[in-house]
């Protein structure tokens, strides 16, 4: 039998404002008839995943006499005379509507003596409807609910993608995220497991007597990180005020007013570049643990992300982009020194003078050396170039240059050094970590330092924290601190190549400011 088309149609031919308008006439129609296009609530007793999983064993043809209820999005439908079957969509997935022009009369003939004839002529794909119903099998095994009665709670007045299943434009997917949460299911299970992920590492944390304490966003100094704030103002205290680009400080000052283990998970702004690895607004968490250090941290990194993966994936063999990722603890534990040595040849720890240390990383084929102003950096530099994307597998990368990093305690035997590390995975850092700088007098120097780099036209150094270097002075345990990007550990466990895939809603330029660019361009 060929299928019915709606009167008036949803051509395929027809332009997205001719199904605009078709679509607000069949609104009126609905009102016209006494019929609300926009329902208040609708009662669920079941949702679709259950009803797959409950009804599993029943087999063609056999019918189940318990009446459920649930509700959904509108994604195919087909209508054949006296007979249509619809798909619909909720939350947690799909199940296939059979809809008996019969049944349905039954079923309503006290509020919609023609409650099939409007099904057929005034519901659309995208349309959200509340059916009820009992459960059958059909003869060519689909599972069905067979619809007694149903109500249009939302009507749609856009198309969805021609097909359905597949929005692939990546910018309208990023720009239109609920349009690509309709019609991509893999989108709606990121998002679920990203807050699965969240939710793990709360709970492990709180499982570890550590608690969760709200900082600033607004502060009148930006530190914690090198990094470019975004400035902003406010009106009534007539004051300039940034974005925080670290969680840090204030945590830090919550260690000395007496609090051991504390933590944050919260949204983090950098005025920086935008990428497939950065986003101007990311999350991150930050973990403190008085009496602890680095190497402390280093374990509870492993713990942290291994719980996760075990909470949400059930295993801590992964596979991200095609690489087989091993999440089991132990992992490697490597210096900086001796990571750069394995790749370059060249062993930075040798050197006392500069330019003998320029002239080995020349030699290495090392690039834009002669900018770097001490060993330490050009150490560095080394490491970003040559080791960085090599590292694979789960890795810590340790002892970092003090040139680098203005906030961790020098390293108790390896001068020139700090007790730092990074953790790298799928060649992306993802957590970083310190044992704490606790001595104010250091402190001050080194953000001193800071101050005149900012002074001198650093765009990410930053002003001294004199409030900071005050709580440092009335006494900080030994601490360890811990830095984990939640954005970044979302993309490795749910498989995405992008950031922007793991953020629901990354920032973009308006798509008139991107038609202008295009427009402007040679």
């Amino acid at each position: 039998m060929a299928s019915d088309a709606n009167r008036p149609s949803d051509s395929s031919g027809s332009s997205r404002d001719e199904i605009r308008a078709i679509r607000l006439q069949k609104v009126e129609d609905l009102k016209q008839l006494g019929l609300n296009p926009y329902a208040y609530r609708w009662e669920i007793t079941h949702h679709a995943a259950e009803l797959q999983e409950k009804y599993t064993d029943i087999v063609a043809g056999q019918e189940v006499e318990t009446e459920v209820s649930l509700a959904g999005r509108i994604l195919a439908r087909r209508v054949f005379g006296k007979l249509a079957f619809f798909t619909l969509q909720d939350e947690t997935g799909l199940i296939q509507l059979y809809l008996d022009k019969k049944e349905i009369a039954s079923g309503m003939a006290e509020t919609d003596a023609d409650a099939f004839e409007h099904l057929k002529s005034l519901t659309d794909v995208g349309d959200i409807i509340g059916v009820k119903g009992i459960i059958k099998r059909t003869e060519k095994g689909e599972l069905s609910v067979k619809v007694r009665e149903y109500a249009l709670l939302t009507k749609s007045l856009l198309p969805l993608p021609d097909k359905w299943h597949g929005l692939t434009d990546v910018a309208k997917r990023y720009r239109q995220r609920y349009v690509d949460l309709i019609v991509n299911p893999e989108v709606r299970d990121t998002f679920r497991k990203r807050a699965l992920i969240t939710a793990s590492i709360r709970r492990y944390l709180d499982q570890q007597g550590f608690i969760e304490i709200e900082t600033p966003v607004l502060q009148t100094e930006a530190g914690g990180a090198d990094a470019r704030p975004f400035i902003t103002y406010h009106n009534t205290l007539d004051m300039q005020l940034y974005l925080r680009i670290a969680t840090e400080l204030h945590l830090k000052r919550l260690i000395v007013g007496g609090f051991e283990k504390v933590f944050e998970m919260g949204r983090i702004f950098r005025n920086e570049g935008i990428s497939t690895k950065h986003n101007p607004e990311f999350t991150s968490i930050e973990v403190y643990q008085a009496y602890a250090d680095y190497s402390d941290m280093m374990d509870l990194t492993e713990t942290i992300i291994a719980t996760a993966a075990k909470d949400v994936l059930g295993t801590l063999q992964i596979t991200y982009q095609g690489e087989t990722i091993d999440l089991t603890p132990p992992w490697r534990r490597i210096t900086m020194h001796e990571a750069v040595q394995e790749k370059t040849g060249v062993d930075f720890s040798q050197f006392t003078v500069l330019e003998e240390a320029k002239a080995a990383a020349k030699a290495a084929g090392l690039t834009g050396v002669d900018d770097c102003d001490s060993i330490g950096r050009l150490l560095n530099e080394g490491f970003e170039q040559a080791v960085e994307e090599t590292l694979i597998q789960p890795t810590f990368i340790i002892d970092y240059p003090v040139e680098i990093s203005p906030l961790a305690k020098p390293h108790r035997s390896k001068p020139g050094l700090v007790e730092r590390f990074e953790m790298f995975i799928v060649g992306r850092e993802t957590a970083n970590s310190f044992s704490e700088l606790t001595d104010p007098i250091d402190q001050r120097q080194r953000l001193e330092l800071q101050a005149a780099k900012k002074a001198a036209g650093d765009l990410e150094a930053h002003s001294v924290d004199e409030d900071f270097l005050t709580a440092l002075e009335y006494g900080m345990p030994p601490t360890g601190g811990l830095g984990i990007g939640i954005d970044r550990l979302v993309m490795l466990l749910t498989d995405c190549a992008s950031i922007r895939d793991a953020i629901a809603f990354p920032l973009l330029k308006p798509e008139k400011m991107d038609t202008a660019a295009d427009q402007a361009a040679p």
